[in-house]
């Protein structure tokens, strides 16, 4: 995206001045040349290197307060944690990039492009060695501030407002301050704690009152941490827990401390064997539930610390390197430093000798949860997740204004990852842009403890009575009654599926193998060091008999289908006979029971049936077919056969409940297709790495890394549905016709009124498919980019400010943000919406599920089972889509725009609905309305719309004559009137 060049900088510097001293004259040139050198102007080497703009104020404020929401002081307490302002207007549509040299501070503007130097001068002459940011102050003012730690142990405070140095903390090291992090304590309260040369880890008040001389003394010190310097710090967010401050020194130690007490919780001594850990950051991957931070030393290993204390590498980057000129030479892969994504943390960025590595570690892992049904007239709504060993149910509900009475004392949770405790005495304070987050009563309970606690997979059956949890790993599974959490049915399985519309499933069987260690790269080395080589061929050895004995017992894995009726199980086939010898990979859920297998390479493309939708051109179906050939087919639960020819194996599926759509995800796209009157194709949207999708009517949410999306389908009307629905009246006018000859004889048929006939069949048309995707929540931030000019004009007035003397004078971006408003008034004073779809919500951070439409918001749960972080959909309840995060908590995205709230109402089968709520639509957006609703089969409906222009109000009229006629022909007003219902 960008290229800065510090030493670019550092010669256009030198241009100036040189330039500078030309202009004043020979002699004056002369006295400055001592005073401005070459080598007070160059940056020389660089120490530290940050980016800082809106988005990483706003994140990083709103995974502080998701960390802190977890702590039992501030919930049992009360405790009100601030909501996130707007953008101060120092960042308001700037991307800074600080670097940390030896002479001097360089912040590169990246919108403008322009530079500023910060020289030692203005640092009381000490080098800055690491940066970091604090928000805007209440005891300061305006913000933010960059903090610069200096080898004098000294932290000097910058105000990116004034460009002045606001403060010094100072007093707490004896050393250099090696590393900075801000965050948030268990009380709420916003810190900063540093980390020395001399092994202290101090804590710093963001908002603690200065002295006259503007140095502030440290709150906490925390003497002799780690022997040899603090090198490195982190914070790790502990489920149903305050936070954790992670540390890493020159001891080869790594350290947790409480943030609540300050005091030291566990140490791991040499968490990496026989080497230093220089960089720490923590991370949690539903793929990895024990894993907490990760670690790197000097080697080619990302380490993982566990929560149990132990430590081991999950990944060798040498083994996944191409071959370079460096590796080929003898030279070992070093990574020198490690920073997961904090929006994406699947994601993983590794700076080694040999370049920087971007890594991806299962992004279709998704947090282990699924919706529970939700009661007759209840609005509390249920999710099970597996935490440890420990199966977990998190009820969650929306919590209005009305419910905010005296001693409520609950947790809510807001928009972008932040909860926000609720104060007893009433309604929390939120700020004007998080006005709109639906706010959410959620609480976690156990119900039974499982089996195993690594990585799991959950479902629920058909009639939500039973719920299943399987652990891949292992491999096993178990069956659970919702009622009484019993177990019903357990064993072996490396592959679980449900029957979307019975209380039966399929599993995948094979045998245990047991885990042998590895002598590979992969397994660290560590392992085998000390041991002679007869250990090692041995170890080899057993290894390779244990994989071998994993593909004997995977090639000879069968399929066995089961019941449960009256809790008890039942076989209805021992094997799947299928008619394929390859060995069976994954089981896939849905109306059809879909099996993938293990195929070859290439595999010839005559007599396969494509899905001729999903891909563009023959050639981009040439070449898919050659790396993926097609290797998974839909199976009859009834007759325990296939249905369809071989198809390229999706990465999950979703079928609708009432078995009228299914979607099967891949890689790049999602395809659509219809079940009804046949199987049949009706595209794919171009939606890159969906992790999950729930179907609710005509209507499809999925979760990506870094979005929620909603596609609302119609089939359309196809020649195959007209030939479908005249065999349909043939064959009932056949049915009466017996029915008449059976009961009066043949001589009554000449009584009975002849079939009607299409006098106009030319006026028949078809409708074609319709597919429409909205983006719903990503971690896009509403833009605050102001025009040019205005940026312009800012800077000059920001000049003239300062030459005039004034520090902090306001300026032309001072004050509240100003955004396009989300509704004005209209006609009658009616509110209404001032776009045609609302602005994109705030997405948790993370891995997600999504949970599903309930109480009109979308609802979604993380890992840590509250709602934020990595998502996985669970349903649309209510109007409202709920999302499960990675940290197992609920997070509702709002439903009620107009915009959304009409496709959802017509999707759903209601369009006199959707013209009603029309009216709160500004009228210029009816049109793209009623297209819409013309794609979804209402265009009398759409006629209705106060809005509609006339130029396509008389389309829709010709279209609806066309649909008129059509109906009347082949019957389909019956079918359009069922699916309403």
């Amino acid at each position: 995206l960008y290229e800065v060049n510090a030493g670019g900088v550092d010669e256009r510097r030198l241009v100036d001045a040189q330039l500078q001293r030309i202009a004043d004259g020979e002699e004056h040139a002369k006295t400055r040349s001592s005073a401005v050198g070459a080598e007070a102007i160059r940056g020389g080497g660089v120490k530290d290197v940050k980016f800082y703009d809106d988005d990483v104020r706003f994140w990083t404020g709103a995974i502080a307060r998701a960390a802190v929401a977890e702590s039992p002081t501030v919930t049992s307490a009360g405790l009100l944690v601030p909501p996130i302002g707007a953008a101060p207007s120092a960042v308001r549509g700037r991307r800074f990039l600080f670097v940390c040299c030896d002479n001097k501070a360089i912040v590169a503007d990246l919108v403008t492009m322009r530079t500023k130097d910060i020289p030692k001068l203005l640092l009381d002459n000490r080098s800055p060695l690491c940066v970091e940011f604090l928000p805007r102050s209440s005891v300061l003012g305006d913000g933010p501030f960059a903090c610069f730690g200096g080898p004098d142990g000294a932290i000097r405070v910058l105000s990116l407002a004034t460009w002045q140095i606001s403060r010094k903390f100072s007093g707490g090291h004896k050393g250099a301050v090696h590393c900075l992090l801000p965050f948030m304590a268990g009380n709420g309260e916003m810190l900063l704690a540093s980390g020395g040369a001399d092994g202290t880890l101090v804590m710093w008040g963001a908002d603690s009152q200065a002295s006259p001389s503007r140095e502030v003394a440290p709150k906490i010190t925390l003497p002799k941490a780690h022997d040899g310097g603090v090198v490195g710090i982190s914070l790790a967010r502990i489920h149903g827990a305050a936070p954790h401050l992670v540390t890493c020194g020159g001891d080869k130690a790594v350290a947790f401390w409480d943030t609540t007490m300050f005091r030291e919780v566990r140490r791991l001594k040499h968490a990496i064997p026989k080497a230093l850990c220089h960089t720490i950051a923590s991370w949690r991957h539903p793929r990895v539930p024990a894993v907490e931070v990760l670690a790197c030393a000097k080697d080619s290993h990302i380490w993982a610390l566990e929560a149990s204390g132990g430590s081991r590498p999950i990944c060798d980057l040498s083994t996944h390197v191409p071959p370079t000129p460096q590796l080929a030479a003898g030279k070992k892969l070093k990574i020198y430093c490690m920073m997961p994504h904090s929006l994406q943390p699947h994601l993983v960025v590794c700076g080694t000798n040999v370049g920087v590595l971007l890594t991806c570690f299962d992004r279709r892992a998704v947090p282990p949860a699924a919706a529970l049904p939700t009661p007759q007239g209840s609005r509390q709504h249920q999710v099970a997740f597996c935490l440890g060993r420990g199966l977990n149910a998190l009820a969650f509900q929306l919590l209005t204004a009305a419910q905010f009475g005296p001693g409520a004392g609950v947790t809510v949770a807001g928009g972008g990852g932040s909860q926000r405790p609720v104060t007893p005495a009433g309604v929390t304070r939120v700020d004007a842009l998080e006005a709109a987050v639906p706010e959410v009563k959620q609480e976690r309970r156990r119900a039974t403890s499982v089996a195993h606690e690594s990585y799991s997979h959950l479902s629920v059956s058909k009639s939500g009575k039973y719920l299943a949890v399987l652990w891949p790993e292992v491999p096993f599974y178990s069956v659970y009654s919702t009622a009484d959490w019993s177990v019903v049915d357990s064993g072996t399985a490396r592959h679980f599926a449900w029957d979307t519309c019975q209380d039966r499933f399929a599993i995948l069987g094979g045998a245990v193998v047991p885990k042998v260690q590895s002598s590979s790269a992969s397994s660290g080395r560590h392992g085998f060091r000390g041991r002679s080589k007869k250990d090692v061929k041995e170890a080899e050895a057993a290894a390779a008999a244990a994989m071998a004995a994993a593909a004997a017992a995977l090639a000879g894995a069968t399929v066995e289908v089961k019941r449960i009726r009256n809790g008890k199980v039942q076989i209805l086939c021992g094997s799947i006979e299928s008619g394929r010898k390859e060995q069976v990979t994954g089981l896939f859920p849905g109306a059809l029971l879909g099996v993938a297998y293990r195929m070859p390479k290439k595999a010839a493309l005559p007599g396969v049936s494509l899905p001729s939708a999903a891909i563009s051109s023959r050639a981009e179906t040439m070449a898919d077919y050659s790396e993926h050939p097609p290797n998974f087919h839909l199976i009859s639960w009834e007759t325990f056969k296939p249905v369809s020819g071989m198809l390229p194996e999706p990465e999950w599926a979703a079928w609708d409940p009432i078995v009228e759509y299914c979607a099967f995800a891949y890689a790049t796209h999602i395809v659509i297709a219809t079940l009804r009157p046949q199987f049949r194709c009706l595209g794919h949207v171009a939606v890159r790495g969906a992790t999950g999708g729930t179907w609710h009517r005509r209507q499809l949410f999925l979760a990506t890394p870094t979005s929620v999306e909603c596609v609302f389908v119609d089939a359309g009307v196809s020649a195959i549905d007209l030939e479908t629905r005249r065999r349909k009246a043939e064959r009932k006018r056949r049915d009466e016709e017996a029915k008449v000859v059976a009961e009066k004889g043949e001589l009554a048929l000449l009584a009975m009124e002849p079939p009607k006939t299409d006098e106009a069949p030319e006026r028949v048309q078809l409708r074609p498919p319709m597919l429409q995707v909205v983006r719903l929540a990503s971690f896009s931030s509403p833009p605050a980019v102001p025009p040019i000019s205005a940026m312009a004009r800012a800077r000059s007035l920001s000049a003239d400010a300062t030459s005039a003397g004034a520090s902090s004078g306001p300026g032309l971006l001072d004050g509240p943000e100003v955004k396009p408003p989300e509704m004005v008034v209209g006609g009658g004073g009616v509110p209404v919406a001032a776009g045609r779809l609302p602005m994109e919500q705030r997405r948790p951070v993370g891995q997600v599920h999504v949970v599903g439409v309930r109480d009109g918001v979308l609802w979604l749960v993380d890992r840590a089972q509250r709602l934020v972080g990595q998502v996985h959909v669970v349903s649309v309840r209510d109007g409202v889509l709920w999302l499960v995060d990675r940290f197992m908590t609920a997070h509702a995205i709002s439903l009620t725009h107009p915009g959304v709230r009409c496709r959802c109402l017509a999707a759903h089968g209601d369009p006199v609905g959707a013209v009603k709520w029309a009216s709160r639509l500004g009228r210029e957006h009816h049109d793209d309305l009623a297209q819409f609703m013309v794609g979804m089969g209402y265009a009398r409906e759409a006629l209705h719309l106060p809005g509609l222009s006339k130029s396509l109000g008389a389309a829709v009229a010709d279209a609806d004559a066309a649909i008129d006629s059509q109906m009347d022909s082949t019957g389909i007003l019956a079918m359009a009137a069922s699916q309403a219902k």
